[in-house]
């Protein structure tokens, strides 16, 4: 850190601005780190030496040691919590993708539960979320939705959230009042950062236009600004409708393949490695992760950690916090 402190100071480094932008963010991301450790460490001190001091009569002060020692523990938890953030794509942005399993209406209208749950969890943290793509049901919902989730360590929190999840209500659209169960499966990747390097070929690239279908405006319905983009290799497509700028969902649309590609190269290494672990403590495309249970009682579960609460309507109000804690715990135990 005080090598980077030290190239900062220079002139030198300040006539490449590019150069010295990619150092400050160096910088910064080191001490986010770093700092709160320091800062626990001096209150560790403060409070040890003023325990050293107290007479046993001192109730005020034994009261504001307590006080002291319980915000403490509660910082040193969430350090640990942090610690658990450690892979290089953790503070990434994330790229998520919610698509409706069988049971048309109803799977759709879960999509738009769903949406909206990341949406009111982004808002409580500070994040910014952007709708890159969506198609809406033909009754109700959401079909499929892509949007990025941008904050710090982003995807390093929403990683927990990839695979099926699983509804079970009374229908809202059933005259009978009959019981219904949904899927909807949800997939998240980083957005890749600018040190890691991704080939793509023009060659390997089909890229068609087309007239947007969703919101924004009559400029975006009645022109070809939309962008769909296959990689013929792998099979990946992606598309972007947001823009009005052709050239804008372009990039953006490039910017989601280059993720992708990259987390099916991670997720193929990772499979590699993980040949002889348990299945349970795999991740793969298509398994049922967690269940939203609204009738004939309430309770969401996570299935690979067994972290449940009897809460549901707070979790689909975003309240995530504790899934994603227990499930990067649930990695970590490896």
């Amino acid at each position: 850190m005080t090598e980077l402190e030290g190239a900062l100071n220079s002139p030198e480094v300040w006539k490449n601005q590019e150069e010295a932008k990619k150092l400050s963010e160096e910088l910064r991301s080191i001490k986010s780190v770093i700092n709160p450790f320091v800062a626990a460490e001096k209150d560790i001190i403060s409070i040890k030496e003023l325990a050293g001091m107290v007479e046993a009569d001192d109730t005020h002060t034994l009261t504001e040691i307590k006080s002291e020692t319980d915000k403490l523990a509660g910082e040193i938890d969430r350090l640990e919590f942090r610690s658990l953030l450690g892979e290089k794509t953790d503070k990434c942005n994330a790229i998520l993708s919610i698509n409706a399993g069988a049971g048309g209406t109803e799977s759709c209208d879960w999509v738009s539960m769903i949406f909206r749950m990341y949406v009111q969890w982004a808002e409580s943290h500070g994040h910014k979320l952007e709708v890159l793509d969506q198609l809406t049901g033909e009754e109700a919902g959401i079909k499929n939705v892509t949007f990025t989730i941008s904050g710090e360590f982003a995807y390093g929190n929403l990683k927990s959230e990839i695979g099926v999840h699983r509804l079970v209500r009374i229908s809202p659209f059933d005259a009978n009042k009959r019981r219904h169960t949904s899927f909807a499966s949800v997939d998240v990747v980083p957005e890749i950062l600018d040190d890691i390097d991704i080939q793509i070929n023009e060659t390997d690239l089909k890229i068609d236009t087309y007239r947007s279908g969703g919101a924004g405006g009559q400029h975006v319905n009645t022109t070809d600004s939309a962008v769909r983009i296959t990689h013929i290799p792998s099979g990946l497509v992606v598309q972007c409708q947001n823009e009005r700028s052709q050239h804008k969902n372009k990039a953006s649309a490039m910017n989601v393949l280059k993720s992708r590609l990259y987390d099916l190269e991670k997720r193929r290494r990772d499979e590699e490695i993980n040949k002889s672990y348990d299945s349970k403590k795999k991740i793969e495309w298509g398994s049922q992760i967690r269940s939203y249970v609204l009738h004939p009682y309430k309770m969401v579960k996570d299935h690979r950690t067994d972290f449940e609460t009897s809460s549901a309507e707070d979790v689909l109000d975003g309240e995530l916090d504790g899934f994603i804690e227990a499930y990067l715990k649930f990695m970590a135990r490896g």
